[in-house]
């Protein structure tokens, strides 16, 4: 097999796997969350993960009745707080998940010396990028497609996302089975079902990322509002 035929055969795989994101995105925009997620499984198989950023296990819960042994990623930016990696631990007690720990290619020591410290502080967005985006980019290279927990009532960023989208950035598919949920429908699932939850929540943090980065919330301000407060930033890249 000539290098011209691998490319051609890429582009292929890239129009194809397009091709099934855009046609499913239509046809279970109103399909129900294990819908969509039992379509996934059908499609990709073993070449398909979730992300987990252990803020419940709500998402683990529902795919895993489904496809049991599921490999997770988790991205260890080694910033987390300790709640955030008592989660992960629990998730990998109670669940049947296969939780794969994703980190940089630098430690935090290594960043301080190689940028400075409190990369954080002075430029998130690089931060976010070395720490979060980079590592799962290169971690999610073996699958074909990844589900997704973001929500269209979490953010205007994330309004318009489809249940099934097409990861240009990734070239994969990307699955978001509860995008069209509310909060109330996620309260509900996690009660109903006694799923495992990120103990911070339940201390005004209703949104968890990285521990020098979060802040708790007061009482009805905006759920995203405590993550890189005073910054202007509302996203870590991941999902843009």
């Amino acid at each position: 097999m000539t290098l011209v035929d691998i490319e051609v055969g890429l582009q292929r795989r890239e129009l194809d796997l397009r091709d099934v994101a855009e046609s499913a995105a239509k046809s279970l925009e109103d399909a129900p969350a294990r819908e969509i997620i039992r379509w996934a499984v059908a499609t990709f198989g073993d070449r398909l993960c979730l992300t987990s950023s252990m803020s419940d296990a709500l998402l683990i819960d529902l795919v895993s009745r489904i496809k049991p042994g599921i490999d997770v990623l988790f991205i260890d930016t080694g910033y987390h707080f300790a709640e955030t990696i008592g989660t992960r631990d629990a998730v990998r007690q109670v669940y049947d998940v296969n939780v794969i720990d994703v980190k940089p290619s630098r430690t935090v020591a290594e960043q301080d010396r190689d940028l400075g410290p409190r990369l954080f502080g002075r430029n998130p967005d690089l931060c976010c990028y070395l720490r979060k985006v980079e590592p799962l980019n290169r971690a999610l290279e073996p699958y074909l497609a990844w589900i997704s927990g973001i929500r269209r009532d979490e953010s205007p960023t994330r309004s318009d996302i489809k249940v099934v989208e097409w990861d240009a950035k990734r070239q994969m598919v990307k699955i978001n089975p509860i995008a069209r949920w509310t909060q109330e429908d996620v309260d509900n699932y996690i009660a109903d079902n006694g799923v495992l939850v990120n103990p911070l929540h339940y201390d005004n943090y209703p949104s968890i990322g990285c521990a020098p980065c979060t802040r708790r919330v007061l009482d009805g301000a905006d759920p995203r509002s405590g993550r890189w407060a005073g910054t202007g930033k509302t996203e870590c890249g991941i999902h843009l």
